[in-house]
């Protein structure tokens, strides 16, 4: 495990918990009954998904390094200061201190000198519906716009572009950096001349000074017309426009597969919004949520982060406002040779091989009135069979995930559609609960009852004999609580990285069933990883993931025992030469377990990782020190004993022969 170190109170927290378990006899014990030679079916490496989706700071904001609002000008630059209205109470989504988190609603562009000089042309505007026209004064004042309100760091380094038009006499066009209030707090690059077709210029500035007070400002003293097309600004780190500090935490979750676009937000969504020259890309409203979609990130902006990640693609097709056509078509575009008609696109875009995607979800959440494009079952289960025929006339190969919801929906969906899917995707989310124990065990219940009702269905239904179709959880999480991080960007605590724990406990031991999970979602947004400007980190579940997902045995095994209120998964590792045993402890008190061993026997000391804090409500925050954390160390089983600090998950790797 990798990250901020954590604090010498946890670590004392976990080594006191331990010397109490050993000194004092009376306390709290349970036998855990570890069969090696009851081994159920290799548990996929697909339920340590992720989900990224467009929607508050997951992308933008969060996975994505652009650092300007409403670049491409979708509201009108009026003059006035910018609006931002109350989403939700509770603090703000960049530091989480107690501001209230406001959603943009009026152009953060200001205008340097008149206002009434900037106007916005509508006859042939460079993107979208308008573009800002700005009469220079000619007198040798300035005249431009400005965006303020930008974090900056000292001596880093940062890249953008603007693109321009206008009459011959508006050059040069200074495009500054501005950090501080003194005359040589700027870095300027300079645009010599502007000719009366767009052009792009690229420049790279550098700030002398920290500040979450900068300003990008794009002025000149000529005469005349200037239209500004578009700008853009990141830190010059970026990876192919991705965030480095925010995928470097992403990495950590070691994830290998991400589903995207949507989520909700796909059903409105039309992906050639998101194809070709990105500044011509349109500004939309998001269809689903809160906010402008610049469409900065598309197909290929995806790509590129799943190969940044080596993970792989799993990509949502709309089938709320869209239908089969759109969908081949998109499968075309994606997986098509550069043969065809779209493959060609793709290719003239710079991607001539075929992306080969395999995952592709049709639809989401289309039983729910919430959703665009809802309809009754009776004729949604003909609009997916049409979708997914449509598709495989395309690609014969790909791998349709149906819309599932346990009950009445996912019932006829395999009835009447189990030849159309590979896999049925199932939601679930849980909110808090008062009691701790009930907190951490309803996400154990809510996957163990999913997990009860399929296997109903392919006892009862004539449709599934012969088929093994299943799960994909591909939304799960917690959601509750105040939106620190920007739309939905609700804060995860100790006593949430112990559900998330359970959750896959669960997933483990119903290996036959899931197949695939996405925890929804990777950043900010319900997210494992919150973020600030500047920084990056992963949250209680995020530690949680990253844990088994790097630490986890792959064969799990059967565990008995009088084990409540604990709960305890076991695994072969890949090679067969240790058992990985994990461990929730989700009560206030340390509790000794007893492990007893049937057709093996543990030999030597265990690896140990403990993630603990000291309250249920303990958090981490990016750029501060870790409240919750993994601490590592070996521990002796001659014994057949280990101790689990209170509010705990503790995960042995254990020598057995």
């Amino acid at each position: 495990m990798t990250g901020t170190r954590p604090s010498a109170a946890l670590l004392a927290l976990v080594l006191a918990s331990s010397a109490t378990a050993r000194a004092v006899a009376a306390e709290p014990s349970h036998a855990a009954a570890i069969d090696t030679t009851s081994q159920a079916e290799p548990i996929s490496p697909y339920v340590y998904g992720q989900f990224i989706e467009h929607l508050g700071r997951c992308i933008y904001g969060g996975l994505w390094a652009e650092m300007l609002e409403d670049r491409k000008f979708y509201y009108a630059v009026d003059g006035r200061s910018p609006a931002w209205t109350l989403f939700t109470p509770g603090p703000r989504s960049w530091d989480g201190e107690g501001h209230p988190y406001e959603l943009l609603t009026r152009s953060p562009w200001m205008v340097l000198g008149d206002p009434g000089a900037v106007t916005m042309e509508t006859g042939a505007p460079f993107v979208g519906e308008h573009t800002p026209r700005i009469a220079l004064p000619g007198d040798g004042e300035r005249g431009g716009l400005v965006q303020g309100e930008l974090n900056l760091v000292r001596d880093r380094p940062y890249v953008g572009r603007v693109v321009l038009a206008g009459d011959a006499t508006a050059g040069p066009v200074e495009v500054s950096l501005v950090w501080g209030r003194g005359a040589g707090d700027r870095a300027s690059f300079v645009v010599e001349s502007v000719g009366a077709e767009f052009a792009t210029s690229r420049f790279e500035l550098r700030s002398g000074g920290d500040t979450d007070a900068g300003r990008l400002e794009i002025s000149s003293r000529g005469s005349g017309q200037l239209l500004i097309g578009t700008a853009s600004l990141m830190p010059a780190d970026n990876l192919r426009g991705w965030r480095a500090d925010t995928v470097a935490a992403v990495r950590q979750l070691r994830s290998p597969v991400y589903r995207w676009p949507g989520g909700n937000f796909v059903s409105g969504y039309d992906w050639r919004d998101g194809i070709g020259d990105p500044d011509r890309r349109p500004p939309r409203k998001n269809p689903a949520w809160t906010g402008i979609e610049s469409n900065d990130v598309g197909i290929h902006e995806y790509m590129d982060l799943m190969r940044e990640l080596d993970t792989e693609p799993f990509i949502a097709v709309n089938t709320g406002l869209g239908g089969a056509e759109e969908a081949a078509a998109e499968l075309e575009y994606v997986n098509g040779s550069a043969d065809t008609e779209l493959g060609r696109l793709r290719a003239e875009h710079g991607h001539p091989e075929p992306f080969g995607v395999r995952f592709w979800a049709v639809g989401n959440e289309m039983y729910g009135d919430w959703q665009l494009g809802h309809m009754p079952l009776a004729d949604y289960v003909k609009k997916h069979n049409d979708v997914v025929d449509a598709m495989r006339g395309v690609d014969p190969e790909f791998v349709p995930i149906a819309v599932g919801a346990v009950g009445e929906w996912s019932q006829q969906m395999l009835t009447t559609c189990s030849d159309h899917m590979g896999l049925l995707s199932e939601h679930l989310y849980w909110q808090d609960e008062e009691d701790l124990v009930k907190h951490v065990f309803q996400i154990r219940d809510g996957i163990r009852g999913v997990a009860d009702a399929h296997r109903g269905y392919r006892k009862e239904l004539p449709s599934l004999a012969g088929k093994d179709i299943r799960i994909a959880l591909d939304e799960w999480n917690y959601w509750y609580g105040a939106n620190e991080f920007g739309e939905l960007g609700v804060r995860y605590f100790l006593q949430d990285a112990l559900g998330i724990a359970v959750g896959l406990h669960e997933m483990f031991r119903n290996s036959d069933l899931f197949y695939m999970a996405n925890y929804a979602q990777t950043v900010n947004v319900i997210g494992a990883i919150k973020t600030t400007a500047t920084e990056a980190e992963l949250e209680t579940t995020g530690l949680v993931l990253a844990l088994y997902r790097e630490r986890f045995g792959e064969m799990p095994l059967a565990v008995s025992g009088d084990l409540e209120p604990l709960d305890v998964a076991a695994a072969w590792s890949a090679d067969r030469v240790e058992v990985t045993v994990a461990a929730v402890n989700p009560t206030p008190e340390v509790r000794r377990l007893d492990l007893e061993w049937k057709g093996a026997r543990a030999s030597g000391k265990a690896r140990r990782w403990v993630l603990a804090g000291s309250d249920r409500m303990s958090f981490n925050s990016p750029g501060r020190e870790r409240q919750v954390d993994v601490v590592s160390d070996n521990v002796d089983l001659e014994g057949g004993s280990v101790s689990l600090p209170p509010m705990s998950v503790t995960l042995l790797a254990v020598p057995v022969g």
